[in-house]
C-alpha cells in the first residue's frame, strides 16, 4: 500500500492519460461490476516476505535495506501453518465474499510460481509451495471470489523504473530498463490469468510513486487490455488516489469512506463506477509485531455499514503472520462480523445506498421496496430523515432485529421516527417498507 505523503496531483494526472481509448465493458464484464457491487465485504491479506521482518510491508524501504540482503530472507522462508483451507473458511464464515491477495508487493517477491524470476515463493523458498494456487483453489471450492493485488513498484528487480520510493535498496545506477519491466509485468499478468482460473480482480497500487514525474508512461492501456482480452469478466482497480481511468471497472479509496478524507488520499471525485474502500483491522497492512491496535468488531461493523450507506464495497485488510497463521485478533473481529452479518447481512448485501445521504447519525441503504435506517451514533429519542411523502410513501416501519414496529410520521418536510429503547449493539437498524 501507499506510504503516508503528500501527492502531487497535478503530476499524477498529467500522467495519468486515458487507458484503453474507447474501452467499451462486455456482457460478462458488467454482470462482475454487479456480482462485485452486491458482496459489498471482501478480506485484503497483505502477505510476502517482509512478515518475517514484522515492520510492515514498507520495511524494505523505509529502512534502507540493501536488496541483495533482503532477498536472503526468502532462503528463511518456512510458513508451516499455512493452510488455505482453513484461511478461507474463517473469511467466510466472517461474512466476507471475496479475498483480494498481494501475489506482489513492492519489494519484488513473488507469492506465486512464475517462470519469470526465481525470486518467487516456490523456487526461492524452503516452504516451495504455491500459496496463491492453493488459496486460488480453496476460494473456488467454497464460493469465495478471489482478486490479486499486484504492485506496479519493484525495490528488487534491477530493471525496474525508479520513483520516490526505493531508492536506498543499493541497486546499482543505470540498469533501468522500462521496456523490459513492462515486458516482466506483461508476462506475471498473463500467468495470473492463465493459471490461476477464474480471476475477479486485478488491483494494482503503485502508481503514485511517479507523482514527481509527470512525463512517466504506466503503460495502462497495454495493461488493462492485456487483462481484458484475457478474462472479460476480470474487473481492473487501481489505487492511484485519482478520478478513474479509462479502462478501470471499479473505484478504490483508502483509508477513507467515498466523500471522506481523513487519511490525505481522497482528493478525488465520485465516479458512478462500483466503489470500494480499504481499510486496516489494525494499523498497518504487512504484519507488524507491536501494532496490536486493533479496532473493535463494533467500530467496523459500522465502518462496513456506513461503506454501503455510501453504495460501496468493505476490504478489510488483515496482514498473516510469518508462519502462515492469521493473527488471532483479527481471527476473533472476523467472527464477530460473521455473526452480525449472519442476522444483519440482509440490510448490507446486494443493497444499494439508500435514499437519504449520509449523516452524523449514520446512513441508508435500500433494496427493493425496503429501506434500512443504520443509525451508528445514536440521536435523541426522535429522527429525523429528509425524505418527504412526495419522494418516497413509507408504509411501515418496523426494528430489523425483532419486527418491533416503530411510529412514525411522515409528511412532505420528511419522516419522524419515534425511536425505541437504545440497543446495546453497533448498528440500530429500522426498516421502512416503502410504495411509490
Amino acid at each position: 500500500m501507499k506510504h503516508l505523503c503528500t501527492l502531487c496531483c497535478a503530476a499524477l494526472l498529467a500522467l495519468s492519460a486515458a487507458a484503453q481509448p474507447g474501452y467499451r465493458p462486455t456482457p460478462e464484464n458488467l454482470a462482475s461490476r454487479q456480482q462485485f457491487a452486491d458482496a459489498r465485504f471482501g478480506i485484503f491479506l497483505h502477505w510476502g516476505l517482509y512478515a518475517m521482518l514484522a515492520q510492515g510491508e514498507w520495511a524494505m524501504t523505509n529502512l534502507d535495506l540493501n536488496y541483495r540482503e533482503y532477498e536472503k530472507l526468502a532462503g528463511g522462508f518456512y510458513p508451516a501453518k499455512f493452510d488455505a483451507q482453513a484461511w478461507v473458511t474463517a473469511i467466510r464464515e466472517g461474512g466476507a465474499r471475496y479475498i483480494c491477495f498481494t501475489t506482489r508487493h513492492h519489494d519484488g517477491f513473488s507469492m506465486f510460481h512464475t517462470a519469470q524470476s526465481p525470486y518467487n515463493i516456490v523456487d526461492a523458498t524452503p516452504f516451495a509451495r504455491d500459496v496463491l494456487k492453493e488459496l486460488c483453489d480453496e476460494c473456488h471450492r467454497q464460493g469465495i471470489r478471489i482478486h490479486f493485488y499486484y504492485s506496479l513498484i519493484d525495490w528488487w528487480r534491477e530493471d525496474a523504473p525508479r520513483g520516490r520510493t526505493g531508492l536506498g535498496t543499493g541497486r546499482p545506477e543505470g540498469t533501468e530498463d522500462a521496456d523490459s519491466y513492462f515486458a516482466f509485468m506483461k508476462a506475471q499478468l498473463t500467468e495470473l490469468l492463465t493459471n490461476y482460473g477464474e480471476v475477479g480482480a486485478i488491483w494494482f497500487d503503485g502508481v503514485w510513486d511517479q507523482d514527481r514525474n509527470p512525463d512517466f508512461d504506466w503503460r495502462l492501456d497495454e495493461l488493462y487490455a492485456l487483462i481484458h482480452r484475457l478474462q472479460p469478466a476480470c474487473l481492473i482497480i487501481n489505487n492511484h488516489h485519482l478520478d478513474p481511468f479509462e479502462g478501470e471497472d471499479a473505484q478504490v479509496f483508502e483509508r477513507d469512506l467515498p466523500g471522506e478524507n481523513t487519511a490525505g488520499y481522497s482528493e478525488q471525485g465520485i465516479s458512478q463506477l462500483p466503489l470500494e474502500t480499504c481499510q486496516t483491522m489494525n494499523g498497518m497492512w504487512g504484519y507488524k509485531i507491536t501494532d496490536q491496535n486493533y479496532k473493535s468488531s463494533d467500530e467496523l461493523i459500522r465502518y462496513l455499514a456506513g461503506a454501503a450507506g455510501r453504495g460501496a464495497n468493505l476490504l478489510l485488510n488483515i496482514g498473516p503472520q510469518p508462519d502462515g497463521e492469521l493473527p488471532a485478533a483479527a481471527l476473533e473481529r472476523l467472527e464477530e462480523m460473521g455473526s452480525w452479518l449472519r442476522t444483519n447481512g440482509q440490510t448490507i448485501y446486494g443493497t444499494q445506498a439508500g435514499p437519504v445521504e449520509p449523516r452524523s447519525w449514520g446512513v441508508t441503504t435500500r433494496k427493493g421496496e425496503k429501506v434500512y435506517v443504520h443509525i451508528l451514533d445514536w440521536p435523541d429519542t426522535e429522527l429525523f430523515l429528509p425524505l418527504p411523502a412526495s419522494q418516497l410513501r413509507v408504509t411501515g416501519a418496523v426494528r430489523f432485529a425483532d419486527g418491533t414496529k416503530v411510529r412514525y410520521h411522515q409528511d412532505n418536510t420528511g419522516i419522524t421516527l419515534r425511536l425505541p429503547e437504545r440497543p446495546e449493539t453497533p448498528d440500530c437498524i429500522i426498516e421502512l417498507t416503502t410504495a411509490r
